[in-house]
């Protein structure tokens, strides 16, 4: 069993790229796969490991300048979910695109898990999902607006063409684990936007606390590592990764026309040229030969 550890820190770093080597060292000693992403604005990213691991880097993180109150959501894996280990340097540890956005200044109200059902059910309330749209095809609260955003640099533009039908509204908004509510509450109150709301700990927290019997949630919540999604409980839920498009696909998914395992799938066959497939297929012949020596393909 392994502990997957999701994680994110609004802070200042004055030089992000001393941070990284260290990190990664720790992580790479420890056994801790996964990706973290350093910026001069915080540090973010979700690592699977051994209960000791986990509990080293984030002793290490939490030791960081302004992280020692660094909060984190935990939750299992029957396998490793991750390939590798990476630290990485960004622009920002989740892209936006806008500059002078800064959560460390103001945010939306933080909401409990165990309140959001009645928040959302208030007439007076807009709930809006604030993933990409592959994110919420397979799962969202009852009743959300999904501004069908590919990446959540799209989600200013959404805003500016929608935001008249949200005149006199409260604002309600949600993500995976929190950090995309971070800078879209914050975004939102830099347009004058009074009364906004998130969920804090995002969707994995009410997953966790809430009863399935209570809860508002429809579907399975996706994640960024070999799972695919969760579900209640933050049980390992049915979903696998099409490797041609990398969007998530239910069971029933893989019996439709279009789909070739590793290769495409109902919603990528005609995105993609016939040289892709090519390429695509000799991948996935490369992983089937790696799984007969007993080894792991990486590419």
């Amino acid at each position: 069993m392994f502990i997957v550890a999701a994680l994110y820190k609004f802070v200042r770093f004055e030089d992000p790229k001393s941070l990284q080597a260290p990190l990664k060292a720790l992580c790479i000693h420890e056994g801790v796969m996964g990706t973290l992403l350093i910026a001069h604005e915080g540090i973010n990213g979700t690592i699977a490991g051994t209960r000791a691991g986990i509990d080293a880097v984030i002793a290490h993180i939490r030791a960081l300048p302004g992280c020692d109150d660094l909060d984190w959501k935990e939750s299992h894996a029957a396998e490793q979910p991750f390939h590798r280990t990476k630290v990485r340097l960004k622009r920002e540890i989740v892209t936006m695109g806008q500059p002078q956005v800064d959560p460390k200044a103001a945010v939306g109200n933080y909401v409990a898990p165990e309140d959001w059902n009645a928040l959302i059910s208030d007439p007076g309330v807009a709930v809006i999902d604030t993933r990409n749209d592959y994110e919420v095809a397979i799962g969202t609260f009852e009743g959300a607006i999904d501004p069908q955003t590919r990446s959540f640099g799209e989600f200013p533009a959404w805003w500016e063409a929608n935001k008249a039908q949200f005149e006199g509204k409260k604002i309600a908004m949600f993500c995976t684990g929190g950090i995309r509510c971070e800078k879209s509450t914050n975004y939102l109150l830099g347009e004058g936007v009074e009364d906004v709301y998130h969920l804090k700990g995002g969707i994995l927290k009410y997953l966790e606390h809430v009863p399935e019997e209570e809860s508002r949630w429809d579907g399975e919540c996706f994640v960024f590592d070999g799972r695919v999604s969760v579900g209640h409980g933050l049980r390992e839920g049915p979903h696998t990764l099409c490797h041609g498009c990398r969007r998530p696909l239910a069971p029933e998914d893989l019996k439709r026309a279009g789909f070739e395992a590793g290769v495409s799938c109902h919603q990528c066959v005609e995105e993609t040229s016939d040289a892709d497939k090519a390429r695509f297929r000799e991948r996935q012949k490369q992983i089937k030969l790696a799984r007969k020596r007993g080894e792991a393909h990486l590419g």
